[in-house]
């Protein structure tokens, strides 16, 4: 599962060098990304990429239900209806400085690169109305994750971008991707209003 992010000035300025753009959008300061909230995200257009402010999350497929499902799972996202064509039809990459996941006791740890570079998860998008809303990939934790979670982000290397982004033939084979080890840090003992957010997103309907 990723429910949570964040970003950083760090983050910003890789978004704006792999676009090969300047926003004035973007803001310069470390801030955690929330289920429905707007935020950065990469996708295709007709000559490279473009960063652009979409939505975090589909709105649920129940309408008895609120919330929005902002996970998908890489195993199975092919042969889900309400992510089937998205998936391959509308790729993006989000781009986060790292990200958040707690354990059975409640720690809340940090997840970041080794080597301190951006994450790069993947990711599609969607239109509802005049608003583009994105999901985040998952896959099955690696040894670096598993002991605090059993998912975590389907995160791409930098060489992978174009590939997720424009070739349709690579889905299959990037779905299946192993991420790499990530570096882990505990941020101390969930506070009461990360646990309300917590299970809040877990009543949003997680996929």
């Amino acid at each position: 599962m990723c429910g949570r992010y964040y970003m950083d000035d760090v983050t910003d300025r890789e978004i704006e060098k792999l676009v090969k753009q300047i926003s004035d959008k973007l803001l310069h300061e470390r801030r955690e990304i929330y289920p429905s909230a707007k935020t950065e995200i990469i996708k295709p257009m007709d000559k490279g990429r473009e960063s652009q402010k979409q939505t975090w999350g589909f709105p649920h497929f129940d309408p008895k239900k609120s919330g929005v499902i902002f996970n998908a799972r890489s195993e199975t996202v092919q042969d889900k209806r309400m992510f089937k064509d998205s998936v391959m039809t509308r790729r993006c990459i989000i781009p986060a400085a790292g990200y958040f996941e707690w354990n059975s006791m409640k720690d809340k740890y940090q997840f970041t690169s080794p080597d301190r570079e951006i994450l790069l998860f993947a990711g599609f998008y969607k239109e509802y109305g005049d608003e583009k809303r994105f999901v985040i990939l998952t896959t099955e934790a690696n040894e670096s994750i598993k002991s605090i979670h059993d998912r975590m982000p389907l995160i791409l290397d930098a060489s992978e971008m174009d590939y997720w982004l424009l070739d349709d033939t690579a889905v299959k084979s990037l779905l299946k991707k192993r991420p790499k080890e990530l570096d882990k840090q505990i941020q101390g003992q969930m506070t009461l209003f990360d646990l309300a957010d917590r299970d809040k997103d877990f009543r949003r309907g997680l996929e």
